[in-house]
């Protein structure tokens, strides 16, 4: 009784922006209260602590596993900074696999939970708005989701100690892994709304998830075998593999393989720059393309630095961008490098269609919450 009439107690709020904020402010109190109290919360945020722990833990042993053997078998062992790059490259990816599995199941049943519980039409008949009870529940969802990506910064930060990592890499990193799960959350939320029944409000949203991830790239590899073309090149021809000759400068960028000759002539290539875009709503690629990595350079005799997961997935995405223009050897009879230094990045163009995604859901989902409702859904509970 006391949470009911805690917030008419208060002081009213000045000014339509700073009551509305207040309304929105209560409606998370209410539910991080409710979450807080759930025993289940706390033993899934445990085990999300242990599994990322037992991640970094195996990332590292299989790090020295590589490192004995290359010492026992090979009298050439290539310069390395540290298992630092490797932890934070794995670790990533984990975190943000299993942030995309929790987040739908923190807000997908957000609304239509209450609903069925008989609580929204509490909410509905106070003089809060359709619009602050539903950035309430993205909040809350929001904040509860984010506990989880806080237990998983240390093992991030050990990349940094470990070496190979600069601090720049942890903050962006959690800060493009906490704009995903905000929009996963909004994403679930938005569905809640609309959806009347919980369990297939979850289903929907795992499967929008689904098609994030799989959807893209799907569309992605049909879109490209639909873009066939042309370029202009010539032909490659490959240098000699010389593994024990030392690289001059040790600092260079890498250097293409093969030297460009003769005429050139129309080679059939796919235009992977019309349909980069649908790779672009990828989570991994958004998270991936905003990292800030450096350069790849040569770091011994024949050998370059190495490329870990989540830095792969960007070179991908950058080599998608560019097309054959600026990954076809000899295109144009120039010779194109091994590694791609970013020149426009992709993943703004990714983040915006998410957003637009979800306000496209959080939209229809204020529509249905408005009162008095039209028009229900056979077997909807009212209170």
């Amino acid at each position: 009784m006391s949470q009911l009439t805690e917030p008419t107690q208060r002081p009213p709020a000045s000014g339509f922006g700073a009551s509305y904020l207040a309304g929105i402010r209560d409606v998370v109190v209410l539910e991080i209260k409710q979450r807080l109290r759930s025993r289940g919360w706390y033993i899934m945020l445990a085990i999300w602590f242990i599994l990322t722990g037992l991640v970094t833990w195996l990332t590292w042993a299989s790090w020295n596993a590589q490192r004995e053997a290359q010492r026992a078998y090979s009298n050439f062992l290539p310069p390395d900074s540290g298992p630092g790059s490797m932890i934070f490259e794995v670790v990533l990816a984990f975190v943000l696999l299993f942030a995309l599995l929790v987040a739908p199941a923190l807000s997908a049943n957000a609304v239509n939970g209450d609903r069925a519980g008989g609580t929204l039409a509490i909410l509905q008949v106070t003089l809060l708005r359709p619009g602050q009870i539903l950035w309430g529940k993205f909040f809350a969802a929001w904040a509860a989701a984010l506990a989880f990506l806080i237990a998983s910064t240390p093992f991030l930060v050990i990349g940094v100690a470990l070496g190979g990592m600069t601090p720049g890499h942890v903050i962006v990193a959690m800060l493009m892994l906490a704009v995903e799960v905000g929009v996963v959350c909004a994403i679930g939320v938005g569905i809640s709304a609309l959806a009347g029944r919980p369990l297939f409000s979850i289903v929907v949203t795992y499967l929008a998830v689904a098609g994030l991830v799989f959807g893209s790239l799907i569309a992605f590899g049909l879109g490209a075998g639909l873009s066939q073309g042309t370029i202009m090149a010539n032909q490659a021809q490959y240098r000699n593999y010389e593994p024990l000759l030392p690289v001059p400068d040790q600092t260079a960028p890498q250097e293409p393989e093969y030297t460009c000759s003769g005429l050139l002539r129309a080679q059939p290539a796919v235009r992977t720059e019309r349909v980069a875009w649908m790779l672009a709503m990828n989570p991994y690629v958004v998270v991936a393309d905003a990292i800030p990595y450096t350069v790849r350079v040569n770091s011994g005799p024949g050998m370059s630095s190495p490329v870990g997961a989540i830095e792969s997935i960007s070179q991908g995405a950058r080599y998608a961008m560019a097309g054959p223009e600026g990954t076809y050897p000899c295109a144009n009879g120039e010779a194109k490098p091994q590694y791609l230094a970013q020149s426009t990045p992709l993943w703004p163009l990714g983040l915006g269609l998410q957003l637009l995604l979800a306000g496209l859901l959080m939209w229809l989902g204020w529509r249905s919450l408005r009162t008095p409702a039209h028009r229900l859904a056979r077997g909807t509970r009212i209170a």
